[in-house]
């Protein structure tokens, strides 16, 4: 199983990675909100607020130059929306839903990457979020690894028996040998979701996932989570008047 960077960094050992799930989504929330309220003008509210996201960042040890990359990705959501008020002559607009967006993108990132996946859904089921949607969210994560394990299967299969994937993407001999790939991967996905779901119900699967380990909230964590918080709704104040 070939595990995504950010599910290898959430395994990781660090002062974030010991804090409760539960604690740090609320810290998380707090986060959102403090962003999101923030005025347009970057000036010292997006620097002030961005410091203790990279602050966590090297807390918990994960690779600064690799997270910041990977924050970009919610660029594309947002550029539609910042380019239509950019043209509609509103800059200030457009740069505070870029640089918010991106922001924000950091803030889920390091809490995703200081968090195994099922102790952070966990944690949304412990704070109101409806059980059917966090266990269809915890499948769609796991069956992710799936496919892309298949993927990589049938690809090293390809490679194998010398194909290069050479010529032209539109030739027709490849949109039909890529057209039978899919339905290949698409067969044994369901191949393996049936295999998958029988084995579950041998085990007295009953629609809630349950874990082996309980986490407990102990003081360090309500500290955190206080602090935190706190902390960041007491910037945003702050540097909002300033700015």
């Amino acid at each position: 199983m070939h595990h995504f960077v950010v599910d290898h960094w959430s395994q990781s050992d660090s002062p974030l990675h010991r804090r409760d799930a539960r604690a740090k989504l609320f810290v998380l929330v707090a986060t959102l909100l403090a962003v999101a309220t923030a005025p347009a003008q970057f000036q010292w509210t997006g620097v002030g607020l961005a410091a203790p996201i990279l602050a966590g960042f090297l807390i918990a040890r994960i690779p600064l130059g690799a997270a910041l990359l990977r924050g970009l990705v919610v660029l594309p959501f947002t550029a539609t929306f910042a380019l239509i008020s950019y043209v509609g002559g509103d800059v200030e607009r457009a740069a505070a839903l870029l640089w918010k967006s991106y922001l924000s993108g950091l803030a889920v990132l390091l809490a995703v990457s200081t968090t195994p996946f099922p102790h952070f859904l966990r944690a949304a089921e412990w704070w109101g979020t409806p059980s059917f949607l966090v266990t269809v969210i915890q499948f769609v994560y796991r069956y992710l690894f799936v496919i892309s394990e298949q993927v990589q299967h049938m690809r090293m299969a390809a490679a194998c028996r010398g194909s290069g994937g050479r010529g032209w993407l539109f030739q027709r001999d490849h949109v039909a040998a890529a057209a039978g790939a899919v339905s290949v991967l698409f067969s044994r996905s369901m191949a393996r979701a049936e295999g998958i779901h029988r084995a579950m119900i041998a085990r007295g699967f009953r629609g809630h996932i349950l874990t082996l380990d309980s986490p407990r909230f102990g003081w360090l964590d309500v500290v955190f989570a206080v602090a935190a918080a706190g902390g960041l709704i007491a910037l945003r104040i702050v540097l909002g008047r300033v700015s």
